[in-house]
C-alpha cells in the first residue's frame, strides 16, 4: 500500500513544488529567496530541535539518523500560512499554500538510506509604487515568484548501537522569475522587463548522531552535520518591451552564486519514547547570492545563526486505554539571524512553535499537526515587518519492506 502511495504524491507533489509561490515575505527579493525549514513537521513543531535517534520518524537534518530506523517511512507535510506586513507607515497580509517535503527512509539491517524531495528557498513578492497623482510622477510595480527545490540521497551506517555516521548527496535545482513595469505619468508607453534565472547545483552533507545512558532511564543525545560549501550556477535572459515595439529578448550569460558551508550541532536529555529536552545551534558563512536582478547598495549577506531549544512529551505510547496517552505534544522557541543586512539592519526571524502527533491506530503510522508564531524584520531604518502564523498538517505512513512471505 505504501508503494502506491508514494508514487501517486511523487507525480502529484513533483508538478506542485515547482509551481508553487511558498513565501509572501519583500525580503525574498533578496538572494535565493525566503529560505525555509528543510526538516519535517515533527521536528518543525520543536523548534528545529532534531537530535534524537528515531526508529519511526525520519530526520532529514542529519543523515546520520537513517541507520535507526526500524520500519520504511514514508511522509508527506504542507502548510498553510497568513502573515501580516507592516513598515512605519503600512500595512498588508497575505496567505499562502506550500507543499513542505515528500521523504522515504528505508531500514537496511546496520544500513540505512533515504531519499526525497525538498524546496530550499521561495520568491514571493508583490511591490508597488504609484505616484499618479503627480505630472512626471513614475508609478511602478515589481514581481518575483519561484525558488530553490532539492532532491537528494542519503546512507547511514551504526556503527555501535548508540552511535551512526551517515551522508547525503544534494543536488538543487529552481527558477526564479522577477518583472517590473514602469510608467511615467502623462507619458503613453510603459517598460515591462521580464528576468529568469534558472538555478542549478549540487552539495554534500555529513553527519554522525550519539546516545548514552547518564541516569538510569534518562539518556544524553548529541547530533553533529556539517555541510560543505558548493556553487550555484545560474543561467539567466532577460525580456524587455516597450508598448508598441517588439519584445526584445538578451541572453544575460551564467554566474556563480556561492552557498556558505553550515555546521549544525544538537544535544538533548531524555527518556526515548517518552520524553526530550533539547538544543541545536546553526552556524553558516557568508554567502554569495547577488544576481544581476537583486543587487542594492543597502544590502549585504552576513553569517547565519540560529539558537533553538525545543522538545517533546509522550505520556504513554504502549497504552491500551487512552488514546490521548499515546499522543505526543511538542514546542520549542527559536532565534535567527537570517544572514541579511538590508539598510545597517541585521534581520533576525524569532518564532515559538506548537504541535502534535496523532497515533494511527495499530500501525506505527501518524498524523502530525504544528503550529508556528513568529515575527521577521522590524519596522527600523525604514524597513518591513512580518508577524506571521504558520499551521502546518504532515503524514507519516511506516510499512516493512523486504520481508520475504512464509508459507506453512
Amino acid at each position: 500500500m505504501i508503494k502506491k502511495i508514494i508514487l501517486s504524491a511523487c507525480l502529484l507533489i513533483s508538478f506542485v513544488s515547482l509551481a508553487q509561490q511558498g513565501t509572501a515575505s519583500p525580503y525574498s527579493f533578496y538572494g535565493i529567496g525566503d529560505v525555509r525549514f528543510k526538516g519535517t513537521l515533527e521536528n518543525r513543531s520543536m523548534a528545529g530541535v532534531s537530535v534524537e535517534q528515531d526508529s519511526i520518524h525520519l530526520n532529514v537534518e542529519n543523515p546520520a539518523s537513517y541507520a535507526s530506523l526500524i520500519q520504511t517511512t514514508f511522509t508527506v507535510g504542507g502548510t498553510y500560512g497568513t502573515s501580516k506586513i507592516k513598515t512605519d507607515s503600512e500595512k498588508a497580509s497575505a496567505t499562502r499554500s506550500t507543499f513542505d517535503y515528500l521523504l522515504v527512509g528505508v531500514p537496511m539491517g546496520k544500513f540505512g538510506a533515504g531519499f526525497g524531495l525538498i524546496p530550499v528557498s521561495s520568491v514571493g513578492y508583490k511591490i508597488r509604487q504609484d505616484n499618479s497623482d503627480i505630472e512626471g510622477g513614475k508609478n511602478s510595480q515589481y514581481e518575483g515568484k519561484g525558488g530553490l527545490n532539492k532532491v537528494f540521497l542519503a546512507l547511514a551506517y551504526k556503527i555501535k548501537p548508540n552511535w551512526n555516521i551517515g551522508a547525503d548527496m544534494q543536488y538543487n535545482f529552481g527558477k526564479i522569475e522577477t518583472s517590473g513595469i514602469e510608467a511615467i505619468t502623462g507619458v503613453s508607453n510603459a517598460t515591462r522587463e521580464i528576468s529568469t534565472s534558472t538555478l542549478s547545483g549540487a552539495n554534500f552533507n555529513i553527519g554522525t548522531m550519539y546516545q548514552t545512558k547518564i541516569y538510569k532511564k534518562m539518556e544524553l543525545f548529541t547530533s553533529l552535520a556539517y555541510t560543505f560549501g558548493s556553487n550555484l550556477t545560474s543561467d539567466s535572459e532577460r525580456t524587455t518591451e516597450v508598448d508598441g515595439e517588439t519584445p526584445k529578448e538578451t541572453d544575460l550569460g551564467s554566474s556563480v552564486l556561492k552557498l556558505p558551508n553550515k555546521l549544525t550541532i544538537g544535544a538533548g536529555v531524555g527518556e526515548a519514547r517518552k520524553w526530550l529536552v533539547g538544543t541545536t545551534l546553526a552556524f553558516q558563512g557568508n554567502g554569495q547570492f547577488e544576481n544581476y536582478y537583486n543587487t542594492s547598495e543597502d544590502v549585504h549577506y552576513e553569517k547565519y545563526a540560529k539558537y533553538a531549544i525545543g522538545g517533546y512529551y509522550l505520556p504513554n505510547y504502549a497504552s491500551f486505554t487512552s488514546y490521548f496517552s499515546r499522543i505526543t505534544y511538542r514546542a520549542g522557541f527559536k532565534y535567527e539571524k537570517i544572514g541579511l543586512v538590508v539598510n545597517n539592519e541585521s534581520i533576525k526571524d524569532v518564532g515559538f512553535t506548537l504541535g502534535a502527533g496523532f497515533p494511527i491506530t495499530g500501525s506505527f503510522s501518524n498524523v502530525n499537526f504544528g503550529i508556528e508564531y513568529g515575527k521577521k524584520g522590524t519596522v527600523s531604518a525604514n524597513l518591513v515587518q512580518e508577524n506571521y502564523i504558520n499551521f502546518s498538517l504532515s503524514f507519516s505512513f511506516n510499512d516493512k519492506w523486504f520481508v520475504k512471505s512464509k508459507f506453512n
